[in-house]
């Protein structure tokens, strides 16, 4: 018998208009005074005016912290964590993407003790108590809602974590209704995002166990099902729906299964060029599975039967050849950047980009096949 631990968010509610409900969570966490996180863009769109509505109609004294930015820098999450403190917030609400849940949980954590951010990087550092927390994704894409990771950038444009059982909300509520105005490029990305944390949950070489394995694969389904659907038909809710649901199955495996060299990677240009964290992952997922392939062959042999159900093939070299194909072309048809270039990176970045990434060993180490400097910079090169 295999020996693991899994820890998830304790209570998920997943519905159609649930945001509407809201004021009624806030009141049985006893939270008469809230601050919701969001960010500008969600503002003007309108997304935030009925569950603010609702809310303030339940009773609930709500204020709105709507200036999250993505890859949230340590400044703003500080901001944040004042105006918490200004409206002696009793419980938070991250509603957005992953950068304002992240920043939620920081100010959730911060505000109910006092500890610097710069002192709990890393794992299990941070100290409790933290204030009562609900997690609402718009995206399907970072799982944040069930994963006990925050990420910052610091002053130095490094990606820092704070890791902790403690950033796991009381709450994350799916909502599909609020995904349904997502630009495009925006779903592509975080679609894409989500299966890099089921394959790379399937694949890690740390922590990989019986639980995340079933999630990571019913994720990849959801996710390589639904894709291509909710861009063709962005107003179809049951896809939405799917969408929400394997990017939350995801973030539950790689919370416990963690993730490895695509994110190791991805994070340099996150950090160094603001590329968006999903279209980070997606520039360097097909050719870290190049590079993991000899490693990794009987693992992406079996995700070949998530995303190819209905073929069948000869043996596990086929198979394997068969999920990176299939992952390749649904890359490669995505409406965002292809390559490097496309997003400000030259030649002469490289080096810098290799050095950040060798940085990031928490997750480097978790990777099917060790990489090395030159590795790292050839992965970079082939995709510039």
């Amino acid at each position: 018998m295999s020996t693991f631990t899994f820890e998830t968010t304790p209570r998920v509610i997943c519905e159609i208009d649930g945001a509407l409900r809201l004021g009624q969570l806030c009141r049985e966490l006893k939270a008469e005074r809230v601050l919701l996180v969001s960010d500008p863009g969600l503002l003007r769109a309108g997304l935030l005016d009925a569950p603010l509505a609702a809310m303030r109609e339940q009773g609930v004294q709500v204020t709105l912290y709507s200036d999250v930015q993505a890859d949230p820098p340590v400044a703003a999450v500080l901001d944040a964590v004042e105006v918490a403190r200004g409206c002696s917030a009793q419980a938070v609400i991250g509603l957005g993407g992953g950068s304002s849940l992240d920043t939620a949980k920081l100010v959730a954590l911060l505000c109910s003790h006092e500890q610097s951010l710069e002192s709990i990087y890393g794992n299990n550092l941070a100290k409790g108590p933290r204030l009562p927390l609900i997690q609402v994704p718009t995206t399907a894409g970072t799982g944040s809602e069930v994963t006990a990771v925050a990420i910052v950038t610091t002053p130095s444009h490094e990606k820092k974590g704070v890791v902790s059982p403690l950033l796991y909300p009381d709450i994350a509520l799916l909502d599909a209704r609020l995904t349904v105005g997502l630009p495009a490029a925006i779903s592509a990305m975080t679609g894409v995002d989500a299966m890099v944390h089921a394959i790379e949950a399937y694949t890690s070489v740390h922590k990989k166990n019986v639980l995340s394995d079933g999630l990571a694969v019913q994720a990849l389904r959801l996710l390589a099902g639904n894709l291509d659907r909710v861009l063709a038909e962005p107003g179809d809710l049951a896809a939405r729906s799917d969408m929400l649901l394997g990017s939350m199955l995801a973030g539950m495996a790689f919370a416990n299964a963690p993730v490895a060299a695509v994110h190791a990677l991805a994070y340099p240009l996150g950090g160094q060029f603001h590329v968006p964290h999903g279209l980070s992952n997606a520039l360097v997922l097909v050719p870290v599975l190049n590079f993991n392939r000899s490693a990794a062959e009987p693992l992406y042999a079996q995700l070949a039967s998530a995303v190819l159900p209905q073929q069948r093939f000869a043996n596990a070299a086929e198979a394997c050849e068969g999920f990176i194909d299939f992952i390749t072309r649904l890359v490669a048809r995505m409406p965002f950047a292809q390559r490097l270039h496309e997003v400000g990176v030259t030649s002469q970045d490289l080096s810098r980009l290799t050095e950040d990434a060798l940085k990031v060993e928490r997750l480097l180490i978790n990777n099917p096949r060790p990489l090395n400097r030159d590795d790292i910079h050839a992965i970079y090169a082939s995709v510039l």
